[in-house]
Formats: C-alpha cells, structure tokens, sequence
C-alpha cells in the first residue's frame, strides 16, 4: 500500500506527518508530490522515508487533482494496490494506515474516508506528537468511533483530506478530472465519478487523522476565484454547483452574484 501527500509549503506540516507515518502500527511506501516547491523534502528530520515527485505550478493556481494523480500512479507503478490519500496538514492516527488497509481489501469496490479533527492553534510539540486526547472529529461529517465503520455513506460528504481506494478502483475512476485548478471542486467531482462508475462510500473509525492548524478565511474569499472557475466547471460537467455554502456567503458579503443557474463576481464600485 502506498500513501500519498500532495505539499507546496507548509514544510512543517509534513514534518509532522512523516513522524505520525513513522509511529504508526502498519508502514507503508509514501509518495510525496511538490506542486512547484523545490525546498519540499530538504529539511525532514529523518523523520520518515519516501518518494518525492514533482508537478510543475503556478503558486497561484496549484494543480491539485494532476498532482494527486501524479502520487498514484508512481505508487502504483511500484507495486501498491492500497492508496491512501492524506491531506500535507494531516497527522496520522496510529491505527490510520493499518485501518483503511484492511477496510480496502475487504471491500475494495468503495471509496473508505477517516474522522478529522482540526487541531487549535498553539500546540506544543508533545500535544502534536499525542493529538488524540484532542479528539473532536469534524461535525460536519459522520465519525463513527474507533473499531466501527459506516457503509452506504452519502457521496457528498466525501472530501479528500483523508481517503483510501483500492487501485481497481481509482482505475476505473480514472484519477481526478485536471481541468480543476486551483481550490475547491476536484474532489467533489471525483466523489460523483465514483458514485456513476458503481462504487459505494463508507467510512473507518479507526482511520483518524488530526489537521494541523493554519490561519485561513471562513468563508474562503482568498479562494473566491478559484471556487468561481471550478465552479462553473463542475456545473458543465453535472449539471448543478457545488461549495454553493460558500457562494451563498460570498453573496451575502457582496462578493457574488446569481447570473441564470450561475455565479460571477460582483465588480467593485
């Protein structure tokens, strides 16, 4: 099995992550793919093997779904049959690799994610290297307990913070669609793929993962372009929209507007 991480910046982050791989009860090969980042991989510690691939990029418009789709094919090029999927802010549970090996295998027809947690800020080193007396899985997503997993999940609460899929069934995905750039979208395009070509949802327990903390925007307006454009893709694609949450906001700050079954920017004054 293999886990992939895609990573431009947030260097300490993956530090992280490859300490939270390295403890893990069950290894497996990593491949980490830089989106335009040359510094990826100088400085790790020793903090865990893995393979380091490279996507061109533009910083402002990161190839998100060619770069995870970049990861699974060299892992799958050496030999993995298991790909897990794990966000650069995400720590790994101990049980995390081990849980979603074996949920694959027995049902290597769906799509398995893990419960995340989203760490607060000013975590000291022991309380990183220990986030699960911290455990508060997202609410927004179901998180049943460790040892427990959930089948016949909804495919709209998919996200790819945190996945894992059987190389059959990535194959007959065919990867993420690459005409999404930059935030938001790919990954519920790839949950609606999935869903067409047969394969079912669930969700492991014991796959916990544990987000490091970044500043960001609720709603994401630092994102509003990107979330525009993959936007309007997804609708030629499927018909209806997604992140609409977030547009609905936009739109209550001024920053959008409803053009027919769309959304454009609101020009400033």
């Amino acid at each position: 099995m293999a886990v992939v991480t895609i990573v431009h910046g947030r260097h300490d982050h993956l530090r992280g992550q490859l300490r939270s791989l390295a403890r893990g009860t069950r290894r497996a090969q990593h491949v980490v793919v830089s989106m335009g980042d040359p510094e990826v991989g100088k400085e790790t510690d020793g903090a865990g093997p893995f393979e380091l691939v490279a996507v061109q990029a533009d910083p402002a418009a990161l190839p998100l779904a060619a770069a995870r789709n970049l990861g699974a094919t060299v892992a799958i090029e050496r030999g993995a049959e298991v790909l897990v999927f794990l966000d650069v802010d995400c720590i790994a549970g101990p049980e995390l690799v081990a849980s979603y090996d074996d949920a694959v295998r027995r049902s290597p027809q769906t799509v398995w994610s893990g419960p995340v947690t989203y760490l607060p800020p000013g975590l000291t080193e022991g309380q990183l290297e220990r986030p699960w007396i911290l455990d508060d899985p997202h609410p927004a997503r179901p998180a049943p307990r460790s040892g427990q997993v959930l089948t016949d999940a909804d495919p709209a609460l998919f996200w790819s913070l945190s996945f894992a899929l059987h190389r059959d069934a990535w194959t007959a995905c065919g990867g993420f669609c690459e005409r999404y750039v930059g935030y938001g979208g790919e990954d519920t395009d790839f949950a609606r793929i999935a869903q067409s070509r047969g394969l079912g949802f669930g969700w492991v327990g014991s796959a916990r993962a544990y987000h490091q903390y970044h500043a960001t925007n609720d709603p994401p307006v630092q994102h509003l372009a990107d979330i525009l454009r993959n936007g309007a893709i997804f609708h030629e694609r499927w018909g209806d929209w997604p992140m609409e949450g977030w547009l609905e906001e936009f739109e209550d700050l001024g920053l959008v507007e409803r053009l027919g079954q769309g959304w454009r920017a609101v020009s400033a004054p």
